[in-house]
Parts: C-alpha cells; structure tokens; sequence
C-alpha cells in the first residue's frame, strides 16, 4: 500500500440544509428529497441508496410539498405560490406556474396520478389535471376559513381530507363541496392551547381518516359521521409528519422532538379477525424536528432539520445481510463540493452562494508512522467568491495548476483568472462568455491547465482551450439525435487525450479529445479490462457488498498504474490489481502486511484491498504528489453545534 503524509483538513465549514419533504416512488423506488434552500434530490433505493440526481435550490423557492405523479413525473411547490414540474433527463426544472392561491402548503397527486391538489394559504384547495406535456386548472373547492397544511386522498379518489388549523375537511371530489367538518380538541395536559395545526393527514380504504397535530396526538376519525374514534397522545411537542404503507398495515409519524413512532394494525386476539392500531416501535435516530416521513415497503424513512436522512429497515420485511438490512443515516450530498490544486496545494470549498480557496498548511517536522506532526505554516484562507442573484451553484472547479477558477449556476457559467503575487491573490472575471453556455453540471480543467470541459443540461459537451486571461471554443460534442441526456460526471486522462462522460441512463461515454471520436465505454479496445472481468466473475467480498455508502471518488496513483484510490464517507482504499481478490473466508478488513520473505501465512491471505477507517466522515480525498494525500473531514458534532437547538426532553430525576 506504501507510506503517505496526509493533510488532514476540518475547516471544511459545510453544514448540509435541512430536509423538508419527502416522497417515495414505488414504482422506481426512488426516493425524492426537498431541502429548506430549495435543493431536491433524487436516491436510487436499488443502487445503493445513491444519489443519482439533484437540482440546485433558489432563495425564492421554499419547498413545502413534494409527490411522484404519473409514475415518473416529479412536482414541487412551496411558499412562493408556484408549482414546479423537473426535467428527470435535463435534469432543470421544466416550467413554473402560479397557483394563485398564496403561498403553497400542502400537495398530492391522485391515486391514478392523473391529477392534482395543492393546499393554499387563502384557504383554497385547487385541483389541476396532469396533461402530457404540462398540468391544467380545473377547479377550486369550497374555500376554508384557514391555510390548508395537509392534503390525502382516499385510495377510491372520490373524497380528500384536508387538515387546517384546528378543524379537518372532508370534501367530495366530483362536486368540490364540503361534506363532513371534524373539530380537534385543542387540550393538551389538560390544557387548553391556542390553536391547534393539523400538520399531516392520512385517507384510508375505510373511510378512516389519520391525523397528527401540533398537541402531540395521532388521532382516528370516521369520515362517515365526522367522530373521533381513537386519541393517541405521543409526543410533548408537535406530530409533524405522516405516511402510510400502501396495504394499509402500517404507518409511521414523526416529532418535532425527533423521534418517529411505528404503528401497525394487529388483531385484537390471535384467533380473533378484528384488527387495531397498536404503537408498536419508537425510534429515535434524530437530533431535532422530523419534518418528513415516507414509508416504503421494506423501510421508514425520515429526514428534518438535523440533516440526516435516515433509512430504518423493517427487518420483518428484508432479508438479512442484504443492502436493505442496514440502517442508514445519508448526510452529505455525494456529488463532490471540494476540487484540489495540486501544484499549488490548494482546495476549493463550494457553497450555496460562495466558493472558498484555501492554502495548505506545511510543516518541516519529521516523525513515525501514525505521529501527527506540528505545522510549521498555518492553512490560509486565501479567496471568498460570492456569487450574485438567489441561484444556488451547481458545480465548481479550480484548475490542477491553481490560475483558473470555473462555476455554474442554473443561468450562467463564470470563469476567474488568479494571479498570485506573494501572499496576495489577483481575481480576474473572463468576461463575455459563449451565448451557449449557460449552465453546467460539471466543470474540468485538464491536468495541464490548459483546456476546459464544460458538460451542459442539454447532454452537450464542451471544449475551450485556456489562453491568458482568456479561451477559444475549439469543439462541442452533441449527444445523439433524438435524445437530452445531461452528464453529471466527468473524467479527464491524464494525458487530456480522453474524456469520460456519464449520464442520466448510467451509461459511459468515451470521448477522444485528440481526435474529436466518441467511443462507448472501452478506450483502445472497446472492452472491458481483465481485471474488470474477474471482478464481475468472482463477486466481491460479502463484507465490501454490506457497506452502506456508495463510492464517491475513485482516482488512479501516477506513478504506480496497478494502484486504484476510492473512498466512500467512511472509508478511504487502496485497491492493488496485482494482489489477488480477497474471498469471503479471508479477512477484509486491515491484513497484516508479510513481515519477512518466510511469513507464509500473512503473505497468503495478502489480497488486493487496503482499507482505512481513520477518516471519517470523509468528503474528499485524493493525491497531490506521489507520496502525499489530502483528506476533507466534516465531523458531525460540528454541524449539530451550528444547528438551531432542539426542543429539550425533560428527563426522570432532573
């Protein structure tokens, strides 16, 4: 594996936006995830729970609802009174239409998907028909005296419950009209509060509705004759958040105390065939306000303003030592917010509205393997770039040689010349940039700094050659006629003769620069290698296999070509293609390397990879030199200490 000097860098000062929406697809299984800047992404639940898509947020777009419609077509709207419908291919948002109600509070598709409702701040509830290209007002409903905060539809699509403040509707769909007004109590403790928030709502097949409230309760009503049939009170402090598996067996709430309860429908006796909702499991996996909950049919899943979006898995439901065993706790995006210079030992940091170029910090001091040497020069923060406008960036990259600078936002793609002049920093803005390029997904210098990669929403990828304080558009390559692909990953050869491209549809693209070629996949051979193939042959190890995050960084040692460097957020490895593959009767985990030519057993269960868990959770690592890496850290306790605090539980004794 051979001996690095490592940087090890925690001034990273990243802390993720909080979740505010969920929705889970069950016919892609994939899940949707909102956040309070306006960010939605998009996880692939059979890949690895990998973050497969996102779309940058916006200062004016406050997401409050989120839903899957027509099976594969994605809605969002918010307090800004606009519903937004994505671009799952362009990966954009596809059109903005004002709703005309106020701001947005609640939304849901129809069980068919074929429809729309949204719940506004005026007391309206308006409904939209999904048309192929775009949806259409159809009509209001008898308008409420209070903003509507949560919206079901019963599973027949003949009736919806609205949850408002301090009452629930019932309305009937094909006239609109109101036919059934429930009143929550508003006593809690004993206690008559102010109001009480309806913030979720759920419409069963019998005619059940499920409501959870701002007094802590999850509550049972019968929509036939608008009574309260069952009380549950959970919580000290608000139920925020409901969702209900598609047989109707089980649902799942969360608190603004961070915990998530489990109920699930029994029978009363175990030769009896009348059923009851018992609370069954609580789990507390959060920190703060469990905003969103979503519930798919092996897992709870919930997300809130601590960040974590956490994946429980009903073990009754998966099967044991598979991917949907393992709890996951997902915090940082897996798209890379840190590019690295490596001449001049520089990172780049990107943030919603600024990027951050810091110096490494040096040292002359010597040690052992493991020592943690003193710096001798301090880390420098050299650059603060603030972006204009409310447009979140997309992608950001600093050049290997540390002269160039290149971000996106959704409408405009800048690039920065940097002259140093000792401890100072000259910025140049390149002016007048090509009428085409107005956003990027990903940027890329090449390792000489002398050309940019620019790959656009539209699947179209670009070439500029790097002039002083300037460029020159030397090639476009356009994707296939017919087909909008966007390219979310990018790849140069060292050499800058080869450009690796993938795609919204997992594809690999090949791109010979030299010679201006695309190729699909292979470089000279148009195959995949031998190594590669006694991968798929053999299998990995069942331990590398149970891992639950997916690899965010893979790279290739210079100087040693049989060397493969990748990590996840909380391991970095070191594959060696020249030991063998390590089966599942071996150790995986750290094998003692052979002491001398004699140590026959350490050198038989010697294998290929070479794990450290040291760092962690690791956002970025890679080489700056041969015998040097730099590893970006973001430790959890820093976040939670920038988060607002939680609401306090009073404990026993105190």
């Amino acid at each position: 594996m051979g001996e690095f000097k490592v940087h090890r860098v925690r001034f990273f000062n990243y802390v993720p936006p909080g979740i505010r929406c969920v929705a889970y697809n069950n016919q892609s299984n994939r899940l949707a995830v909102s956040r309070t800047d306006g960010t939605v992404e998009i996880y692939n639940l059979s890949a690895n729970y990998f973050q497969e898509k996102f779309f940058p947020g916006h200062e004016s777009r406050a997401t409050e609802a989120l839903c899957w419609a027509e099976g594969q077509r994605l809605f969002s709207a918010g307090l800004n009174g606009e519903i937004l419908e994505y671009d799952l291919q362009a990966l954009n948002v596809k059109y903005a239409l004002d709703a005309f109600g106020g701001p947005i509070w609640s939304m849901t598709a129809s069980p068919s998907g074929s429809q729309l409702l949204v719940g506004c701040e005026d007391g309206s509830v308006k409904l939209f028909q999904i048309t192929p290209d775009n949806i259409h007002f159809e009509r209001n409903f008898d308008r409420q005296k209070s903003r509507i905060l949560s919206l079901s539809w019963h599973p027949s699509a003949t009736h919806i419950a609205a949850g408002s403040i301090d009452y629930i509707s019932v309305f009937d769909v094909k006239s609109g009209s109101t036919v059934r007004k429930m009143i929550v109590d508003r006593q809690y403790m004993g206690v008559s509060k102010r109001k009480c928030i309806v913030w979720g709502v759920a419409f069963l097949s019998d005619g059940t509705v499920i409501s959870v409230d701002s007094a802590g309760k999850v509550q049972f009503w019968d929509s036939a004759t608008g009574t309260l049939v069952k009380s549950h009170l959970i919580s000290n402090a608000d139920v925020q958040s409901i969702a209900v598996a598609d047989q109707e067996d089980s649902f799942v709430v969360g608190t603004a105390e961070g915990t998530i309860f489990h109920f699930q429908l029994v029978s009363v006796t175990s030769n009896s065939s009348e059923k009851q909702w018992v609370r069954t499991k609580p789990f507390q996996h959060h920190t703060h306000d469990v905003r969103a909950v979503a519930h798919s049919p092996t897992a709870l899943i919930s997300g809130g303003t601590d960040t974590h979006l956490v994946i429980r898995p009903l073990m009754e439901k998966v099967e044991v030592k598979n991917y949907d065993a393992a709890l996951r706790k997902i915090t940082f995006p897996h798209r890379c917010l840190i590019s690295c210079s490596k001449k001049k030992q520089l990172l780049l940091f990107q943030f919603a509205h600024h990027l951050e170029l810091w110096r490494l910090g040096s040292t002359v001091a010597t040690g052992k393997n493991g020592d943690t040497l003193p710096l001798s020069k301090n880390a420098d923060h050299l650059l603060h770039l603030k972006t204009k406008g409310p447009e979140n960036i997309i992608c950001s990259c600093i050049s290997p040689c540390g002269s160039w600078i290149a971000y996106s936002t959704v409408s405009r793609v800048f690039l920065y010349r940097l002259n140093y002049e000792h401890d100072n920093i000259n910025l140049k803005r390149v002016s007048k940039m090509p009428a085409f390029l107005r956003s990027a997904l990903q940027i890329m210098f090449s390792e000489d700094s002398k050309k940019l990669f620019v790959a656009s929403n539209q699947g179209s990828l670009h070439i500029f050659q790097l002039l002083e304080g300037s460029f020159k558009h030397l090639h476009t390559f356009q994707p296939q006629s017919g087909t909008v692909e966007a390219m979310c990953l990018l790849a140069v050869s060292p050499d800058g003769n080869w450009l690796a491209a993938s795609g919204t549809s997992a594809g690999v693209h090949v791109y010979n620069v030299k010679h201006l070629k695309v190729f699909e996949y292979s470089i000279p051979e148009k195959q995949y290698t031998e190594w590669s193939r006694n991968i798929q042959k053999q299998g990995f190890h069942h331990l590398w296999l149970q891992r639950d995050t997916p690899i965010t960084h893979i790279s290739f040692h210079p100087k040693r070509p049989m060397h493969i460097l990748l990590h996840d957020a909380y391991m970095f490895c070191i594959i060696d293609k020249s030991l063998p593959l390590p089966n599942d009767k071996t150790l995986l985990y750290n094998p003692l390397p052979p002491t001398n030519e004699s140590d026959v057993f350490r050198r038989r269960t010697a294998h290929a990879f070479k794990i450290s868990k040291i760092y962690k959770p690791l956002l970025f690592m890679d080489l700056l030199d041969e015998r040097t890496l730099v590893a970006v850290e973001r430790p959890l306790d820093d976040i939670i200490a920038q988060l607002p605090p939680p609401i306090k539980k009073k404990k026993f004794g105190t």
